[in-house]
């Protein structure tokens, strides 16, 4: 290589053939990241190479992490006006305009993650080459942020890729594979890490013509055709995401049936997503990014590693917690009393890895890792052992004792309990201070939060290895304090209560749900408990009430000595179906005008007591608990963010207009929260 050019961010080096080299390592960074100076910096490489045109050009990362995760979205948050978004935009545009345009061709290599602005920018240049790579790695993923690809995606995906192709990455926002991405035309060629170069070089020199579309999808993308076919995405858009909540997907269906993938696109997607990026869902969309990457920074640094599990109980917790450390690398010996109940675990294992995992050597080495342990020996060995068995205090107990002579010294002893203190649990063990919660949702394969649970004296050290560990396994881990109901199931008990009260009342059961999906929850309490199963709906109730001091709605107790138990028996509230709710029509009944409210406020009351007993450190990591626990409305911001943009003084007048309407029927449920007052006097301040 010779005549080195060095940049902050980027380096240049033109090699004895007439190549350029370009590296971007973005300095003081993990990743890449395409930020103001990065973008700054590259103008002034684009003139070098306008002024004096190279035989060819390869762009590639000086990170070992990938290519480049992105725009940075810190910068997103400086954005004020719709007008500022679009002259920044444009420039990303115009820059990348310029790569496209250069006369010499021009190459990517991919050595990771391509997302986004990454993606973008490797779309505008001749080539694109992936190192092999097994994980889902190149994408679009912006809908995530309630934005769309804003420098040039929307139009030279299409153009590149196909229609097909390009709006299901686009619309999804999950990357995909290189394998994937080969097949689609994203990428041009898949290369080895030992020949990558030389891979370069041979594109640059091949002669061979930009990827375009296949046919098929030059015709879709015809002016006449485009209205037919949009039609059909909205459709399939909107079965998953509401346009009053979510509206970047629409949009960004709308920028292509109106204007294909023309240069004149170019301009109406900058507009399109700086509106978008000043609106209130992305604004709440990447504040909960954020809130995501404050719950993966918890905890200190550790040299240990959690490499060998430990689950008591195989139950559907206890067998899917076992099923996903092994699907995520980790040794697991399953317990339970006897074959016949583990049987059932490991089945539906084998179903998770058969769905999660496409190489059938990989699938075979994940079954592997989970052993049926009916006698206990591995816990041994075990770095972490966990108990998820039935919730009873004293069960618990007696298999402490027998586990803490087992256990080696160094090890993790913790929890699933859902619902009782560890306070009221450790008064057993020699070590309690080495005693954790592990609290994870059902299904366990798909909820991200783990609530990690301390009491006062608990060891940080444990913590730590316990917040390293839930990480490592792909989730995001909450630290809480110990308290009835933690977190999650404390602030759902008031909503599912008040779907009770509703159902009490001869609300239909559809009209309750119907409510809850409108304010924007993944589904509605009354689906929600038939998933979770009355029976551990009812016990949670009662453990929450007697804490509280609450009464309990009635209606679940019959249905569960009926055995209505819900989707696991195939009757709840709902009939279920192949794991479908079968919802009837709501009919004529006459619908609660304050039916939204009466559902709502009592969950964000009760995530305000949470935030005053200092049950999570502040309010930030409580939204980010809700919505990552429960699903709460993420373009919400979360329960006490919506508060503070509602405005709290609104909703506490609320709950005591609803404690005054329902004086005579248990009406101190909606008497709001001594901490109200706290927030109040914060905004007043």
């Amino acid at each position: 290589m010779t005549n080195e050019i060095q940049f902050n961010h980027w380096r240049l080096e033109t090699d004895s053939d007439g190549i350029l080299w370009i590296c971007l390592d973005k300095a003081d960074s993990n990743a890449n990241v395409l930020s103001e100076t990065v973008l700054r910096e590259f103008d002034s490489i684009l003139s070098l190479a306008e002024s004096d045109p190279p035989r060819g050009v390869v762009i590639y990362s000086g990170k070992p992490s990938g290519f480049v995760m992105g725009a940075d979205i810190n910068e997103f948050t400086s954005i004020e006006t719709a007008e500022q978004g679009y002259e920044l935009i444009r420039i990303g545009q115009q820059l990348f305009d310029r790569l496209e345009t250069l006369r010499c061709p021009t190459a990517a290599v991919f050595n990771g993650f391509a997302l986004g602005g990454g993606l973008e920018l490797a779309l505008a240049c001749t080539y694109r080459l992936a190192l092999d790579n097994k994980k889902p790695i190149i994408g679009l993923p912006e809908v995530q942020l309630g934005l769309h690809p804003g420098f040039g995606g929307t139009v030279r995906s299409v153009r590149t890729a196909g229609v097909r192709a390009a709006m299901q990455v686009m619309l999804t926002g999950k990357p995909i594979r290189v394998d994937k991405a080969l097949q689609q035309g994203f990428i041009d060629r898949i290369v080895s890490p030992d020949n990558w170069k030389q891979a370069a070089r041979e594109m640059l020199v091949s002669g061979k013509p930009r990827q375009t579309a296949p046919f098929v999808d030059k015709l879709l993308n015809l002016p006449f055709v485009r209205p037919f076919i949009a039609r059909t995405l909205r459709k399939q858009v909107a079965a998953r995401a509401r346009k009053e909540h979510y509206p970047a997907p629409y949009a960004m269906i709308d920028l292509w049936s109106d204007y294909g993938a023309s240069k004149k696109s170019y301009a109406h997607e900058a507009r399109s997503f700086a509106n978008l990026m000043v609106g209130s869902t992305s604004r709440n969309l990447v504040r909960v990014f954020f809130l995501q990457n404050r719950l993966k920074g918890q905890g200190n640094k550790t040299e240990k590693r959690i490499e060998r599990v430990h689950v008591v109980g195989a139950g559907v917790m206890g067998g899917d917690i076992a099923a996903w450390c092994a699907l995520r690398g980790l040794q697991v010996t399953l317990q339970d009393r006897a074959k016949e109940y583990i049987d059932p675990a490991i089945q539906r294992a084998s179903k998770l890895f058969s769905k999660r995992i496409r190489d059938a050597n990989d699938r075979a080495a994940a079954s592997d890792r989970i052993v049926a342990d009916i006698d206990g020996d591995g816990v041994a060995g075990a770095d972490l052992v966990i108990e998820a068995i039935f919730e009873n205090t004293e069960a618990k107990q007696e298999l402490y004792k027998k586990l803490q002579a087992a256990i080696k010294p160094g090890a993790i002893l913790a929890t699933n309990t859902s619902s009782i203190r560890l306070e009221e649990l450790r008064t057993v063990l020699d070590q309690p201070q080495r005693f954790i919660g592990l609290h994870f949702f059902n299904p366990v394969a798909e909820l991200p939060l783990v609530e990690v649970i301390r009491c006062d004296n608990t060891e940080q050290n444990v913590l730590d290895l316990a917040f390293a560990f839930v990480k490592a396994i792909g989730k995001f881990p909450l630290e809480c304090r110990s308290a009835p109901g933690f977190v999650v199931n404390r602030v759902l008990a008031p909503y599912m209560a008040e779907a009770m009260y509703l159902a009490e009342e001869g609300v239909p059961y559809t009209a309750i749900d119907a409510a809850a999906e409108e304010f924007g929850m993944p589904m509605g309490p009354i689906e929600l408990i038939d998933s979770v199963g009355l029976d551990v709906a009812m016990h949670v109730s009662k453990v929450l009430s007697a804490a509280f001091k609450r009464e309990a709605p009635e209606i679940l107790s019959g249905l569960v000595e009926r055995q209505r138990l819900g989707r696991k028996s195939g009757q709840g509230f709902y009939t279920w179906t192949d794991g479908k709710a079968v919802k009837p029509a709501p009919g004529q009944a006459e619908i609660p005008a304050d039916l939204t409210d009466r559902l709502m406020l009592p969950m964000i009351n009760e995530a305000v007591a949470c935030l005053s007993e200092r049950v999570v450190a502040d309010a930030d990591l409580l939204d980010a608990g809700v919505i990552f626990g429960t699903g709460f409305a993420p373009f919400r911001g979360g329960p006490l963010h919506y508060a503070k943009n509602r405005g709290a003084d609104d909703i506490v007048a609320r709950l005591q207009a609803l404690r005054q309407e329902f004086a005579g029927r248990s009406g101190d449920r909606f008497k709001p929260h001594a901490g109200w007052k706290q927030l109040q006097d914060n905004v007043t301040s």
